[in-house]
This record gives C-alpha cells, sequence and structure tokens, in this order.
C-alpha cells in the first residue's frame, strides 16, 4: 500500500483491470494521484470500488457455508476415513481480486471496507462469520428465474380468468421475454431466430391431413393447394399457435413427424405433401433454447436480469410445448395462442412463425407458419381444365388400390397473352364450395408440389410408452389400544 497522508485512498482506470469496472472508471472518475500506481489519471475512491463490488457479489456471488454437510461429518467421524474437507468457493480475498481484476493491495483494502460495513461486535465475540470475514469464501451462483415463472403463471391464469383478449401487463411480459430475442446466442451456435425460404437452411416443409371418406380425399388428391394447404378463416379450428377462426400453417421437417401429429384413427386415410417455402421467412427456434446464453461484467448492472431472463428462457420451450391432454386444450393452449399472436403482430423484431419439438414423435420438429405466412400459391392450371381423381379399379380378384389425378386441358389454338389472373384458374368440376378462394392479399409463402402426394392408409397405431409396475401388499388390520 502507499504511505498516503490523505486517507481516502483512490484506484486508477489502469489498475482496475476488468474491461466493464475500468470503463466506468475511466468515464466517470477524476484526475487523482493512484494509491497504487502512482499515475495522475482518472480515479474513484476506493470506497465506491468497494461499492461496485458489494453490488456485484450480492448479484452473482454467494457466501458458502463454514460448517460440512451431514454427508461430509459422517465422513469427518469415520475413523477409517482419510477425508479431508474443503470448503467450496474461494477465499474471499481472492475473489474479489480475481473478479476486479485488481491489484492484491487494493483487494486487500476493499475487503477490510466491507468487513467494517458487515461485521458487527456480537458476532466477532461468538467467533461467527459474517458477510466478508476474511476467512469467508465465496463461489459464483446461477441465475434464478423464480420471479420470471412466477410471473408467467401469473400471465397464464389470468388468460383463464381475466383478460384474456387485451392485457397490458402480458404485452408487457412477453415483450421482455421476446423482445430482441434474435441477438441472443446460443451453446452451441444454433440461431434462436432460423430463416426459411430458398436458399436458406429451411427450405420445405410437409403437411398431412385425414380423411375418412373417399369423396373428400379425392378432392385433395385433384387440388392439393387448396385441400391441404391452411384452411379458409371460417373453417380454421383452434390449435396450439391459433385461436379458433385463425388460419395457421401446421407443418413437420418431414413427412413422418406430419403423419404422427395428426393423430389419424385406424382406418382412416391420410394425405401427405410436400411444401416449398418460396419467400424469406423468419421463425423462432423454439427446440434452441435450452442452450441459450447470455454474457458480460458481473459489474454491468443490466446482467443480472438477462441472465435471469436466459435462466427462464431454457425452460419455456418444454414449456410451450408439453404434451396437453384434449380435454384440456381449450385452457391450456390460450397462452401460446397468445404467444403466437404476440410474435406476429407485436414482437421486435417481427416473426413469420415458430419451430417445436413434436409431441408426438420423438426428436420430431413442427412449424407452424404465421398468418401472415400461411398462404399457399394455387396451382398454375389452364383455364377449363377438368381434373379427375381415381383410387383404383376392381379385377378378378377384388379391388386394386391404385391413386392417380388426370388433369384434362381445353386444346390449344393459339397462343393467347397470360395477362391477367383468370388465365391461370383451373375450374374443378367436384371443387368444394366451402373451399373457394376468398379475396386474399397475403404474399404467398409456400408452393405445394403436387408429384409429393402420398396417401397414407392407417392399419394400426404404435405406442410407444414407460411402464411402471404397481406393487399391492395386504396386512391384518390391528387393534390399537391407548
Amino acid at each position: 500500500m502507499n504511505d498516503d497522508d490523505d486517507d481516502q485512498k483512490h484506484i486508477c482506470f489502469e489498475c482496475a483491470e476488468e474491461t466493464y469496472l475500468a470503463q466506468v472508471i475511466e468515464k466517470d472518475g477524476k484526475a487523482e494521484e493512484c494509491s497504487y500506481c502512482g499515475q495522475t489519471q482518472a480515479c474513484i475512491p476506493i470506497e465506491e470500488l468497494a461499492d461496485h463490488i458489494e453490488t456485484a457479489f450480492d448479484d452473482h456471488y454467494v457466501r458458502t457455508s463454514d460448517q460440512p454437510t451431514p454427508w461430509q461429518q459422517s465422513l469427518l467421524s469415520d475413523r477409517e476415513s482419510d477425508y479431508d474437507r474443503e470448503r467450496d468457493g474461494q477465499p474471499v480475498l481472492d475473489a474479489i481480486e480475481e473478479a476486479a481484476a485488481i491489484p492484491h493491495e487494493a483487494a486487500e483494502d476493499v475487503l477490510e471496507i466491507l468487513d467494517d460495513r458487515h461485521g458487527d461486535f456480537d458476532s466477532a465475540a461468538m467467533g461467527e462469520e459474517t458477510e466478508f470475514s476474511s476467512d469467508s469464501y465465496y463461489e459464483e451462483k446461477g441465475a434464478s428465474a423464480q420471479g420470471w415463472h412466477e410471473e408467467w403463471r401469473y400471465f397464464e391464469q389470468s388468460l383463464k380468468t381475466e383478460a384474456r383478449f387485451f392485457s397490458r401487463s402480458a404485452s408487457g411480459l412477453l415483450a421482455r421475454v421476446f423482445g430482441n430475442i434474435d441477438a441472443l446466442k446460443t451453446k452451441p451456435r444454433h440461431p434462436l431466430v432460423v430463416n426459411a425460404g430458398p436458399d436458406r437452411r429451411l427450405t420445405h416443409l410437409y403437411r398431412a391431413r385425414v380423411f375418412q371418406s373417399d369423396e373428400n380425399l379425392e378432392e385433395a388428391l385433384c387440388r392439393p393447394d387448396l385441400h391441404l394447404g391452411s384452411p379458409p378463416a371460417r373453417l380454421a379450428s383452434a390449435g396450439r399457435m391459433n385461436a379458433r377462426g385463425i388460419s395457421v400453417f401446421y407443418g413437420a421437417t418431414n413427412a413422418s413427424v406430419a403423419l404422427a401429429e395428426v393423430r389419424p384413427p385406424v382406418g382412416s386415410k391420410v394425405v401427405v405433401a410436400k411444401f416449398s417455402v418460396t419467400r424469406p421467412l423468419r421463425l423462432l427456434d423454439l427446440t434452441a433454447l435450452d442452450g441459450v446464453r447470455d454474457g458480460g461484467s458481473i459489474f454491468d448492472p443490466s446482467l443480472k436480469g438477462r441472465l435471469e431472463r436466459v435462466a427462464f428462457l431454457r425452460s419455456l420451450g418444454q414449456r410451450m410445448t408439453r404434451p396437453v391432454m384434449p380435454d384440456d386444450e381449450a385452457f391450456d393452449y390460450l397462452a401460446t395462442q397468445a404467444i403466437a399472436d404476440f410474435l406476429a403482430t407485436e414482437n421486435e423484431p417481427r416473426l413469420d412463425g415458430i419451430i417445436f419439438v413434436s409431441a408426438q414423435s420423438k426428436d420430431g420438429r413442427n412449424v407452424v407458419l404465421f398468418h401472415k405466412a400461411a398462404r399457399v400459391e394455387e396451382m398454375a392450371l389452364p383455364k377449363g381444365t377438368e381434373i379427375e381423381a381415381h383410387t383404383g379399379y376392381g379385377t378378378e380378384d377384388g379391388w386394386e388400390i391404385d391413386y392417380g389425378v388426370s388433369e384434362a386441358v381445353p386444346k390449344t389454338e393459339a397462343p393467347a397473352p397470360l395477362n391477367e389472373k383468370d388465365d391461370l384458374i383451373g375450374i374443378v368440376p367436384h371443387f368444394s364450395p366451402s373451399y373457394s378462394a376468398d379475396e386474399d392479399y397475403r404474399d404467398a409463402a409456400l408452393r405445394v408440389d403436387p408429384a409429393t402426394v402420398v396417401v397414407h392408409h392407417v392399419g394400426w397405431v404404435k405406442v410407444n410408452s414407460t411402464r411402471f409396475a404397481v406393487t399391492r401388499y395386504r396386512r391384518e388390520k390391528r387393534d390399537w389400544k391407548f
């Protein structure tokens, strides 16, 4: 330490080598002679440095116990054991010096200040350790998401019982959870916001639909763009990520997952098709949330809140995609429906959809495209085209399954300019009125590939489960006398 007539010591920004702390000292400090290097430059009083360190330790460190655990005590009491207990963490002086990257003498001065603040006569007389006692040990603590979880539980409950359609508190919570989420990093390096579309990481999706009548199935085979894409608003039923009447596109990253997600009953038929993503889309990948991380200096006051948010986000993906029983869907989907609406219309950055874990297929990935990105491009068919589907033909041995679609286009008489939209729309004789195209100003984001259409006949369903035995025992009743 410097021999200084002035009792108030100062430390300069060069002696505090921790980057954030050095920047604070250089910005807020005043020209003084540093008590540790002797240079005259931007300094702050050592008391002020102690304030920064005390706040940082309160947010990011915990004092470890000076008493052994019961298990450790049992080992220490065992005469045959050579166990030697080592206290968790590191000595407080070392922790201060390392965290702030300051000279050893400065760390001793800071510790003396903090020990004086937290010590008391009674504790010292009884030999009890207090915060920042010279013989105390500290270790870094993980961020707690308890406050976030409590807010989230209230958010879910309020949607069910209070304000379902508008809530400032709910909107504020979602803004804090998802705002600037694309700036967060993950470990390993998986982006939280995935770019989908041509020449992107995700170029196509699969979608399945269950049919229980051949008539409806044939309509879908004729016009998969209309019958396998997102339904019209009036036919859109409520789902995990959409309220009733809001048409979205539920797909999967592979065909088998799409098939499993529709949970087809035995005896039904399922049509699966591949849809290309035709324009750039931005999707929030919930499956990457468990690896999300954030960082910075422990002396940055915002770090604690950011780490708590990240700790909450790691569990949010599982919370949003947990299996829901059919009887509970109406209420349990309210939170995820509200989240989807918020991400589509209010959040920054704006998103076009969500990637989430399949509840029906192990390691499967589902994708929901919000309403604004759920429109399927209509198939290019010459005006007057007649389309017919067949499902098989009769033979001497019975019915032979053979799916096919034939398109009868008008005879070409002379080239005609294709200037109007009507020249590209085909009229299908048995086209269902319930799927007639309404006026739709959304940009198409998907295009079905008719060559990929496949029909699955569901013969049986395999259930994967975890088996738990039930124990049963019998005992003889006894008369208890007191």
